[in-house]
């Protein structure tokens, strides 16, 4: 094989539908995927990881991660990781909801650069969607150019890599609709924060992620408990 069909990308896949997208733009995009996926203690974490390997699959991924980081749960302070916090349903709240898991993209990023750094893999992919996300800090384009930075000049000289976030100005709607046009397997992808057998239809993430199916007229393959 030729250097131009070996380049190689290394897709932080959550099994969510915004890492599912930037994952198939990673194969348009030419690259060779290796895929990386974090059991950190959410409440969803058996269906996020069977999701996980399902895309692989439809991907036809050889190579994967499933990193653990059990250390999420004993920080808590996030309803994702603790669950003494219940998971908000009433509609998206203002400010940093309490989903937000303290620094998680940062932790992410920084373990995914070692994999890279190892690899060989001159980018990392990320689904990170900035303006139609709900209010992470460490989903936007500033964090994402900063932590990148870092990650360069953490590594070795010759190490040289890029962050991809092909999400991160898209609505949802947006991300319905490439997703589509990618054929993109939906029905394999979890978004939801709270339930692992069917998805609850009224958290923040299940909202969202209906919303811009509705945004996008069309049906979501996925089946909810409650469809708003």
């Amino acid at each position: 094989m030729n250097n131009k069909t070996t380049k190689k990308a290394i897709c932080i896949l959550s099994g969510g539908m915004d890492s599912t997208l930037a994952s198939y733009i990673a194969k348009k995009d030419g690259y060779e995927i290796i895929a990386v996926h974090f059991n950190y203690g959410q409440r969803t974490q058996n269906r996020e990881l069977k999701a996980f390997r399902d895309i692989c699959d439809d991907l036809g991924i050889l190579e994967k991660y499933e990193i653990d980081i059990p250390f999420f749960t004993q920080i808590g302070a996030s309803a994702l990781t603790d669950k003494s916090i219940d998971v908000p349903t009433n509609g998206l709240e203002a400010g940093v909801p309490i989903t937000y898991v303290p620094f998680r993209n940062g932790i992410f990023l920084s373990i995914t650069a070692a994999i890279a750094e190892k690899e060989k893999a001159t980018a990392m992919y990320i689904g990170v969607v900035q303006e139609d996300s709900s209010g992470y800090p460490d989903c936007t384009e500033e964090f994402i150019n900063d932590i990148s930075k870092a990650i360069n000049q953490g590594t070795r000289e010759e190490t040289s890599i890029e962050i991809k976030t092909p999400l991160v100005h898209l609505s949802k709607a947006q991300i319905v609709e490439e997703a589509l046009k990618l054929n993109v397997p939906l029905i394999h992808t979890w978004s939801c924060y709270k339930e692992e057998d069917e998805a609850c239809g009224v958290c923040d993430s299940c909202r969202l992620r209906l919303n811009g199916f509705n945004l996008a007229n069309q049906i979501d393959p996925i089946t909810y408990k409650v469809n708003l």
